[in-house]
């Protein structure tokens, strides 16, 4: 049998771009997970504020997405995003890490639809929601 929240791991940590964000997978499995981005003023995309660029927030959303997606029972194997659109809410509040938690609630033959979020440790509004398409791809 097949490990999929292990494959989802591994190619998660594989990516460069997640390794530079620090990308941490916090949970998998089911079709749905979570993944926290540490606060880091090498991201901040205003140094006036201190505030997360949009384009980190967007990475750690789209990185949920696709573990997600990956882990979900009728997905044979890896993934590509097709289509993701972010609604950013809020800036981020600075020096808070922020956490994307994903869920992957249909899958065609050849397309899975995500929901996504992404919260500050304030947890009272979402930073940015996502809904995305992705690819579904054998093994």
């Amino acid at each position: 049998m097949v490990d999929k929240v292990a494959i989802a791991r591994r190619f998660i940590e594989a990516i460069p771009h997640a390794r530079a964000l620090e990308l941490e997978l916090t949970t998998i499995g089911d079709g749905e997970a979570a993944i926290t981005m540490p606060y880091n003023t090498e991201l901040v995309g205003d140094p006036r504020t201190g505030v997360i660029h949009g384009g980190a927030v967007f990475t750690a959303l789209d990185t949920c997405c696709g573990a997600a997606v990956m882990s979900h029972p009728s997905a044979p194997g890896g993934t590509a995003t097709i289509d993701l659109r972010i609604d950013y809410m809020r800036a981020a509040t600075p020096g808070q890490s922020i956490t994307a938690r994903a869920t992957c609630y249909h899958i065609t033959r050849n397309v899975a639809f995500v929901r996504a979020t992404a919260m500050d440790e304030d947890q009272d509004l979402p930073v940015a929601t996502a809904s995305g398409a992705f690819t579904v791809e054998g093994l």
